[in-house]
């Protein structure tokens, strides 16, 4: 979960510096959080779009913190109500959606530690206020109930960016369209590093070599070969495939994309006990990826990788590198 901060400083720097966007707003939060007696950090990255004066739609990643027992973090999807005021300056919003963590909790009887998944739900209140500069200052509060696991409360304080000028001031109501495809074909060699979602959070080299292919206006499709190294726990690589939703911008040079998918891995362990379910395990991966082209083919990557498990073997995996594109 380390890799995760990399991964929202990059999408930050990448979209607060580009100049003729075609999206609407970027934020990052940080603040505390807190679960019965236990106190500690929470911080969220989203994607703000609207659909209309008084509606709007997040895409979010929102980190947990360290709980005792619970290292718990994942991805939501909220809906929400919004009410401009004060000549749309300032605008109070009710949020709700579904919300799927990946959490690290200490095992039972000392036995280390597993990887759970569930489903849960987040209900938010927010305040923000809009700068004339397209700067935005935030206030969230985030309620988290999950299916099985603590609920928390969390205070957010958050600074975003209006990546698309609005036609009056305040939040713009509907995102600007798109005639053509993100991406035509895209060859893309990566390395970086893997984090075992562990309560250690061992690390290892990784390497990656991409296909990347636009199938519509939104949408582009991904085959690769991942390999996670040799240094956590045991060595694994195999097949990666993917779909992703992607926005261009800043002229189609910079593009931001969230991807989901499958993952064939084979698990190459020391002996028998490091493979609790066998060599070919089909695992889900769900990614973050941006990248920036600068010259006419050629561009630089960078994808953070979420590999999701059945045997307690969820692991980050942050890559960069450079990708052709014809």
């Amino acid at each position: 979960m380390k890799g995760n901060w990399t991964l929202a400083l990059a999408a930050a720097a990448l979209s607060v510096g580009s100049g003729s966007l075609r999206a609407q707003e970027f934020a990052l939060y940080g603040g505390g959080l807190k679960s019965g007696p236990d106190h500690t950090y929470s911080w969220q990255m989203d994607y703000t779009e609207g659909f209309g004066e008084y509606f709007a739609g997040t895409i979010s990643w929102l980190n947990e913190g360290h709980i005792p027992d619970h290292h718990r973090d994942g991805q939501m999807i909220q809906a929400w109500a919004r009410l401009p005021l004060a000549q749309r300056r300032f605008v109070l919003a009710l949020g709700v959606g579904p919300y799927r963590y990946f959490d690290t909790e200490a095992a039972a009887q000392g036995l280390g530690y597993s990887n759970t998944h569930g489903w849960g739900l987040v209900y938010s209140a927010r305040a923000t206020w809009y700068a004339s500069n397209r700067m935005t200052a935030n206030l969230q509060v985030n309620r988290v109930v999950v299916d099985s696991g603590p609920s928390t409360t969390a205070v957010l304080l958050g600074i975003g960016y209006q990546l698309d000028a609005p036609d009056s001031p305040g939040p713009r109501d509907w995102a600007l369209p798109r005639t053509h495809d993100v991406t035509h074909n895209e060859i893309t060699l990566m390395a970086g590093e893997t984090i075992l979602n562990s309560l250690q959070s061992q690390t290892s080299a990784a390497e990656s070599i991409e296909y990347r292919r636009g199938l519509w206006h939104f949408v582009d499709a991904t085959i690769g070969y991942l390999h996670e190294g040799n240094g956590v726990s045991a060595r694994r690589d195999g097949g990666t495939a993917q779909l992703w939703l992607t926005r261009a911008f800043f002229d189609d040079k910079l593009t931001l994309g969230f991807g989901a998918g499958l993952y064939a891995a084979i698990h190459h362990g020391k002996d028998g006990d490091d493979r609790p379910t066998g060599d070919g395990i089909l695992s889900g991966l769900v990614s973050v990826s941006a990248s920036y082209r600068f010259t006419q083919h050629w561009a630089a990557r960078v994808t953070w990788n979420r590999v999701v498990t059945r045997y307690s073997r969820d692991t980050d995996v942050i890559l960069g590198g450079i990708g052709y594109r014809f």
